[in-house]
């Protein structure tokens, strides 16, 4: 199995790399992650992963800048089936639009809007960095073997509104929920760094590596 991580001028790509490359040597099966700049190795993954981090917009410019990248990830994604992973902002990607500095459009994959955190009281920071407790679906296989209330390391000024909440797999409370974990078939995304969680960052990476959607 090929597991490609997209590298679009994002950031942070090596730190995936690795804990992607640590979760496959768990598993008894012949898996090769590789990082992908480009729309002919992107073909020949299994598996997508897309990291995010930074402004909403300026990902999203990544995304376009590589030529013919977002119309091969639709076509794979939506068309083929091929399981997909966001991270962070690479998550909030799969939105219809951001209001993060304006107005700009998404991958309209799960629908939904990304807005700002809104602080409730005055202690309250923002962005919302740090360790925080996951509340999930122990039904599905993404958190086998992970505990419910999991603390999950987040890092991010935004959120992403999914309109329908049958799409939101797990969520965590800083100023009223946020959406954790979105699903949607094979489509998948994270708001927290799983790269950046220990142990039960590993363990969700493992699990999306064994995840047949």
């Amino acid at each position: 199995m090929r597991v490609g991580i997209i590298d679009y001028g994002s950031g942070n790509i090596r730190s995936v790399f690795k804990s992607f490359e640590k979760a496959s040597l768990l598993l008894d099966k012949n898996i090769q992650i590789v990082i992908i700049d480009n729309v002919e190795e992107l073909k020949k993954a299994d598996k997508v992963v897309l990291p995010g981090v930074g402004a909403f917009a300026d990902c999203m410019q990544g995304l376009n800048n590589i030529n013919g990248l977002v119309e091969l990830l639709n076509k794979m994604v939506i068309e083929d089936s091929k399981a997909f992973m966001g991270i962070c902002v690479g998550m909030q990607l799969l939105a219809n639009f951001s209001k993060e500095y304006g107005y700009t459009e998404g991958l309209s994959w799960i629908d939904g809007e990304v807005t700002s955190i809104v602080k409730v009281e005055e202690e309250m920071k923002v962005p919302h960095m740090g360790w925080n407790s996951v509340e999930f679906d122990q039904k599905h296989s993404l958190f086998r073997r992970i505990k419910q209330d999991e603390d999950f390391y987040f890092v991010h000024s935004y959120k992403f509104n999914v309109q329908n909440n049958k799409f939101v797999l797990a969520k965590t409370h800083y100023g009223g929920d946020i959406a954790a974990v979105v699903l949607k078939d094979n489509i998948m995304g994270t708001q927290f760094h799983p790269e950046k969680s220990q142990d039960a960052g590993i363990q969700f990476i493992k699990n999306f590596l064994e995840w047949a959607p």
